[in-house]
């Protein structure tokens, strides 16, 4: 193994809970629901699975749609201010750099987005490459991303680790050729993610020496 390919929403800061939250109390204010169920399906990729703005109409009827997005957009910032790095991911990229491992991120997100919060929190020295929706035509499920960012780091699929919180990004991850560390979150705990590889409650749970050592000899199942 010589790369690992993290995820960026969801697996290294919880912007999804953040996202969700700020959905949901905006559509409260307006007089509308967005539940779970309707919401998952959306997460970890940035194709067109799922419409918020149609979903609300059909509830309440015609909305002025900008206002709307300003104030969720409020919400989300004043969320997001208080996000620090999820559990065990700065041990593992410390880890992954001292082993001389190559370190790349692939996200549905766009590049001002994930480049924005990987700076603010001083993550963005660990990677190499970034490789983000405007990159590839599709996003996941599709295998896209992390063959994109194989190809940047100079490595096979074969000789990569991707760590995930999404059945999409699992699925994606699979699609290529990679061996899928799936780590859930508050969000993504409700999904299947049984298509993975290797299921951690938490980056925390494992040392990333301890997994590769169980992964060379054939155990991290």
């Amino acid at each position: 193994m010589k790369a690992l390919i993290f995820d960026f929403d969801g697996t290294i800061l919880d912007t999804e809970q953040a996202e969700y939250t700020a959905w949901t109390r905006t559509y409260a204010r307006y007089g509308g629901e967005l539940t779970l169920q309707d919401y998952l399906p959306w997460v970890g990729t940035a194709d067109p699975v799922f419409d918020p703005y149609a979903h609300l109409e059909a509830q309440i009827g015609p909305f002025d749609r900008e206002a709307f997005d300003r104030e969720r957009r409020e919400k989300l910032y004043a969320l997001l201010a208080e996000l620090q790095p999820l559990p065990g991911v700065l041990d593992w990229l410390e880890q992954a750099r001292s082993l001389g491992l190559k370190l790349a991120v692939a996200s549905s997100s766009s590049a001002h987005w994930v480049l924005g919060h990987l700076e603010q929190h001083r993550l963005h020295e660990f990677f190499e490459h970034v490789i983000t929706r405007e990159h590839v035509e599709r996003t996941k499920p599709d295998p896209a991303l992390f063959l994109k960012a194989a190809e940047a780091l100079g490595a096979t699929p074969a000789e990569c680790v991707a760590v995930e919180d999404s059945l999409n990004g699992v699925k994606a991850a699979k699609a290529a050729g990679m061996y899928a560390v799936a780590v859930p979150n508050f969000l993504t705990r409700h999904l299947d993610l049984s298509p993975a590889d290797r299921l951690l409650p938490s980056l925390a749970e494992l040392s990333l020496e301890q997994f590769l050592q169980e992964l060379r000899a054939g155990i991290a199942v």
